[in-house]
């Protein structure tokens, strides 16, 4: 099982995924959340300069945010800084879509926006539509090496459903998941039958674990601290999803139970955000970065329970367990302003 690191894009990225390419991860992916965040092929491209062995990958790339022809060229500049070290992971969107007060794009939607950047990137000309109409598209002068296309870029798809995992079957493509409440091992499970289905080999299937958590010293305090630093930034994008989903934007209700109590307690900071017609730009602010002030509902207990937090030891087990189960990579998410964390996690990475 490989080890890799993710980061919401900042311009200074580069400096740890050097620093991770040192203590030996196997690569580093990049957010694509245009209005928290810095361009994220401003922030690859910074990496892709200042390394030369770790892979670089979209962690993941949201089809609305730039039109195919740019994606592609995007990769094809970016794969030109790092040669044969880019991959290409791309989603229906969330964080980015709901920064907008937008919900995902609609699978075929997607899926033929991949063709179209897959055979952009293979050099072929392609029929790309746009409001005007379709038109016929593709490199006009790859030969002339300012950009790399000669080089493959893998494809990983980000999917959490039924359908989106039978997506990621018939296009061939690794698969991204993200540490959660359900359980990583069925949804492998899940995974690797879609797979099957598709008539491949569960043994070809790429797939590759997201997660924020923190490695626990021991010490209360400084254990708290850093369950509310690095680890709760996920368990409060969980409230930041569901006041979306079962509260004013999704219009049904949560099913009564422990969590539903805390969400109610959320929902009532929730009412008060300003503007009352898009509170979902207070909702999303500091999405995977910090927890804000008034997510006093997000404590150190639930986050605990909810992340990927434990000690070394505890930690280690669990990977071991992830590796058993089959998945081929795990990548922690290291936050804002807190990552000399990689070091603990390369010691509990090489511990496994």
């Amino acid at each position: 099982m490989k080890y890799s690191v993710a980061f919401a894009s900042e311009v200074d990225s580069w400096k740890w995924v050097k620093r991770a390419e040192e203590l030996g991860f196997h690569a580093a992916w990049f957010y694509d959340t245009q209005l928290l965040n810095p361009d994220i092929f401003v922030c690859m491209a910074l990496a892709a300069h200042e390394t030369s062995r770790i892979r670089l990958g979209t962690g993941v790339l949201i089809p609305s945010n730039r039109i195919e022809p740019v994606a592609a060229n995007a990769l094809a500049s970016l794969n030109k800084l790092a040669p044969g070290r880019v991959d290409f992971g791309i989603g229906t969107g969330f964080t980015a879509r709901r920064t907008m007060g937008q919900g995902a794009v609609p699978l075929m939607r997607t899926r033929r926006y991949i063709e179209v950047v897959q055979s952009m990137l293979a050099g072929e000309i392609v029929e790309w539509s746009d409001a005007d109409g379709t038109h016929k598209v593709k490199f006009l002068d790859p030969e002339l090496g300012l950009i790399n296309i000669a080089d493959e870029i893998p494809l990983w798809f980000s999917a959490f459903g039924p359908k989106s995992q039978r997506l990621t079957a018939e296009l061939d493509a690794g698969w991204l998941n993200f540490f959660g409440l359900a359980d990583t091992t069925d949804a492998l499970n899940a995974m690797i039958s879609a797979w099957q289905q598709a008539g491949r080999d569960a043994l070809t299937l790429q797939s590759n674990l997201f997660f924020l958590g923190a490695v626990l010293t021991g010490n209360h305090a400084a254990d708290e601290s850093r369950l509310m630093s690095q680890a709760g930034p996920a368990t409060a994008v969980l409230f930041h999803n569901l006041a979306d989903e079962v509260g004013p934007m999704g219009g049904s209700n949560m099913q009564a139970g422990p969590l539903s109590n805390v969400l109610a307690d959320y929902l009532r900071e929730h009412d008060k955000y300003e503007p009352a017609d898009a509170r979902y730009l207070q909702n999303h602010k500091g999405h995977l970065m910090y927890v804000r002030p008034e997510e006093t509902h997000v404590t150190p207990e639930l986050v605990k329970a909810a992340t990927f937090s434990g000690t070394h030891d505890e930690l280690v087990e669990r990977l071991r367990g992830i590796d058993e189960a089959g998945y081929t990579q795990v990548t922690v998410q290291v936050v804002h302003g807190h990552e000399g964390a990689l070091e603990d996690w390369a010691d509990v990475f090489d511990a496994v």
